[in-house]
């Protein structure tokens, strides 16, 4: 019994430097054994190849969490600034830019699509500043009904207005000292532009119902998901106001021109999500990030994220595989295994609209016809040493949103697609 107890203890002991402990049927209450979490459990009569598969499992455990937080370290402090994740050149050019505006007062207009993360650009500005003690108030001009625009940001006295009962303070006031971030400013009505105008040239605001000005020190940041310069054209933006908020422009690139980012910002989520929901999931399989990196994400990191939340979420296992992912990422890599999807094709140089990827020679009018023809796709495969799935996201560019052309090169002596903008038809 006594050789037994010492195995006991000595098991224990390796467990705990595992981070785990090993609960037994005579334990202390678990309110004083799981002091620190327990990570599995053995019970009496203790088999030893058992005891050694779960020790084995809690030491797996805690080497796949600490490279966890190695790589999450790794992450902040190569590849992001202020939570902006991104290894890219772009992203890079981004990162400078925006140290630069930061360290002074001058208005920024932040122009991107949907999703690419231009309020985030915005919070690394101000919370980069001298005014990152002061407050910081966010504005979004499409949530702001058109009656309610000036008062809200302009302040109101009691009595201005059906149901103002009291003084109201608006977001020029609540922001002074610190930095002020309209987005989507594109959307305000023309009538409000000439007023904001005004205060942006003044530093002066009148609330609503007052004739006495009040003096702010605001920051203006400002955000539009649709270029200003064609508001100009069409007539729905002030021109004098443009050059007022346009001191300095940053483009946050969309996603599918910085794909090398695509599985980076992957690898955040996924610990970002691993942590909140408790799951032990040590990355993505081969094929989810071929076709992470093959889709267009007409999201943007929004939608990005969005994927790797679902994918978590309905993972069992160690890693998230095709099947965990939506059907639109799934109809990329159609009904072919998963294995297949590897291979030949890995670099995917061709699936990102630019200049499409070198086939092998394409010997005959079958396999050069199939480049246009989804259904000869896989008698394609046969004829060439390429897969199904090589052939498909090549010729699909970009999932339908262009159309491929083939063209032989000689010097390579191969045939390359290459990606139009409008159908070959035309």
């Amino acid at each position: 019994m006594t050789d037994y107890g010492d195995f006991l203890r000595a098991a224990v002991a390796a467990a705990r430097a595992g981070a785990a402990h090993i609960r037994g049927a005579e334990r202390p209450a678990p309110s004083a054994w799981d002091l620190k979490g327990a990570a599995d459990f053995v019970s009496k009569p203790i088999s030893m190849s058992q005891l050694m598969v779960r020790l084995e499992n809690v030491c797996s455990i805690r080497h796949l969490r600490k490279e966890n937080v190695r790589l999450q370290e790794e992450l902040e402090k190569r590849y992001s600034f202020s939570k902006i994740v991104g290894k890219s050149k772009q992203m890079q050019q981004l990162f400078d830019l925006i140290k630069v505006v930061a360290s002074s007062d001058a208005s920024v207009l932040i122009h991107g699509e949907s999703g690419t993360g231009k309020e985030m650009v915005a919070n690394a500005i101000h919370y980069n500043s001298r005014r990152r003690k002061g407050p910081y108030v966010r504005v979004s001009c499409t949530a702001l009904p058109e009656t309610l625009i000036e008062s809200e940001l302009f302040g109101s006295e009691k009595g201005a207005f059906t149901g103002a009962s009291q003084r109201r303070i608006g977001r020029f006031e609540a922001s002074n000292g610190g930095t002020l971030f309209l987005d989507e400013i594109g959307e305000l009505p023309l009538p409000f532009q000439v007023k904001l105008l005004r205060v942006l040239q003044e530093r002066q605001i009148e609330r609503l119902g007052s004739n006495s000005p009040i003096d702010v020190d605001v920051r203006i940041l400002s955000a539009s998901l649709r270029p200003l310069e064609e508001e100009i054209a069409d007539g729905r933006f002030r021109e004098d106001l443009y050059f007022r908020v346009n001191t300095v422009a940053i483009h946050v690139p969309p996603l599918r021109d910085r794909r090398e980012d695509v599985a980076l910002l992957a690898q955040t989520f996924l610990q970002e999500f691993v942590k909140d929901g408790d799951k032990e999931i040590a990355g993505f399989s081969d094929e989810v990030l071929y076709l992470f990196d093959t889709y267009p994400w007409p999201g943007n990191v929004r939608e990005l994220r969005n994927v790797v939340e679902r994918a978590v979420l309905f993972c069992r296992g160690s890693r998230i595989t095709v099947e965990e992912l939506p059907a639109p990422l799934r109809g990329v890599a159609g009904t072919q295994p998963e294995d297949t999807i590897r291979a030949e094709f890995t670099g995917s140089t061709g699936a990102r609209g630019s200049a499409g990827a070198a086939l092998p020679p394409l010997e005959s009018s079958a396999a050069r016809q199939s480049l246009t023809s989804p259904a000869l796709h896989a008698q394609t495969a046969k004829l060439q040493p390429v897969t199904r799935i090589a052939l498909r996201p090549a010729s699909r560019c970009l999932h339908g949103y262009q159309y491929p052309r083939c063209s032989y090169q000689p010097a390579q002596d191969s045939y390359t697609l290459a990606c139009l903008t409008t159908d070959p038809a035309e």
